[in-house]
């Protein structure tokens, strides 16, 4: 009965550690910290210590469980964090939370809070998604390609990779009784590799976009700067690029569009052109540049005037330079210069990641740091 009795208990250890080995839960992120000199804030130069100036600090957890069959069970927990402080972004796991099933043959379907399709896409292709980071974010991150804002109660599928070729889809519900299109959202994207060339598409709507505190979505960059439009307004981005990598070498051409609707006819509109190209000079040392011409038009609501627009120039160079595989240096500069209006009566300008903005339609800013990740 004895040796019945360890047998088994042998057996059922077997299997628990075989268990065990095939569940794994990983922490990572991003340490971000530097010295940031910009220009004229409210007339006067600002010298900070920032955090967040190529990409935004964060840490996570990230696990995976093999259900057999290729089935697998996934999950990850991701939470922004201000270095220089030590303050948490927003609630806990603000950046992303989500839990879902992957399967080779058939794909990824995820619930809880996720970026959209324009994050997934189309940022891969510009100088914000890739290298340049945070201060190289087109105006106000109009088009979320700096991820902004993520979209709450979502449920998200990815494709299988079809020879290069992957398309996924979202929605976003509103949770609202009563209100099931009150501050929801919809997104979908595509993209298409081949060699050094990628190819990408991608489209995000929010109806009500940060009219509820419990939707879709609160956050929204171009809805805040033009809070008069009022709420239950929809805003809709969608955007077109491409990239191709030669060597060390990789340049990308994109465009961007974002409009903000009120509920009657008052709206505004932001076209986003960019190009960004990369070049390592050796596996340690790579510099890039990126310009952007952004232009704005609408009614202006704010200044009463009938119509309005402006368009703005957009510059940034940065050399990177890697201490070890998780460890480097950079140096950044980006400066951003406006002429007219926009449709609002605004004329300042400033940088996403940093609150301290322009008294006149120029600026600039230059940052230099230490980023780790884990």
């Amino acid at each position: 009965m004895k040796k019945k009795l360890a047998l088994a208990a042998a057996v059922a250890a077997t299997f628990a550690s075989a268990s065990y080995a095939q569940s794994s839960v990983t922490l990572y992120g991003i340490v971000d910290a530097g010295f940031t000199y910009t220009t004229d804030v409210n007339g006067n130069a600002n010298y900070a210590l920032t955090s967040g100036n190529i990409q935004a600090s964060r840490w996570g957890l990230r696990g995976v469980e093999d259900l057999g069959g290729g089935l697998k069970t996934i999950f990850t927990l991701e939470s922004g964090f201000n270095v220089t402080n030590g303050q948490q972004n927003g609630g806990l796991f603000n950046r992303q939370s989500y839990v879902g099933l992957t399967q080779e043959q058939y794909g990824t379907l995820t619930f809880g809070r996720q970026f959209d399709s324009m994050v997934d896409y189309i940022a891969p292709l510009t100088a914000v998604g890739t290298w340049g980071g945070t201060y190289t974010a087109h105006l106000i991150d109009n088009d979320n390609l700096n991820g902004t804002f993520s979209l709450n109660n979502s449920i998200k599928y990815t494709s299988p990779n079809f020879s290069g070729f992957q398309f996924g889809g979202m929605y976003a519900f509103s949770n609202q009784a009563g209100g099931f299109a009150v501050n929801r959202a919809y997104s979908a994207g595509m993209s298409y590799a081949n060699q050094g060339l990628r190819l990408a598409a991608a489209y995000t709507q929010i109806n009500g976009v940060d009219s509820t505190g419990s939707g879709a979505v609160q956050g929204s960059s171009l809805a805040s700067t033009y809070a008069s439009i009022g709420s239950g307004n929809r805003q809709r981005t969608w955007g077109v690029g491409g990239s191709y990598t030669y060597g060390p070498m990789v340049g990308g051409v994109v465009f961007t569009q974002s409009r903000l609707d009120g509920r009657l006819i008052d709206s505004v509109r932001y076209n986003n052109i960019e190009a960004n190209f990369r070049y390592n000079l050796t596996p340690a040392l790579g510099i890039g540049a990126m310009y952007a011409y952004t232009n704005a038009n609408g009614a202006a609501i704010d200044a009463g005037t009938g119509s309005a627009s402006a368009h703005w120039n957009q510059f940034g160079l940065q050399a990177d330079y890697a201490l070890s595989k998780r460890t480097d240096v950079y140096l950044e500069g980006v400066g951003v210069w406006g002429a007219g209006q926009n449709a609002a009566g605004i004329t300042q300008v400033g940088f996403q990641g940093n609150d301290n903005y322009s008294s006149s339609k120029n600026q600039g800013i230059v940052t230099t740091g230490i980023r780790h990740r884990f």
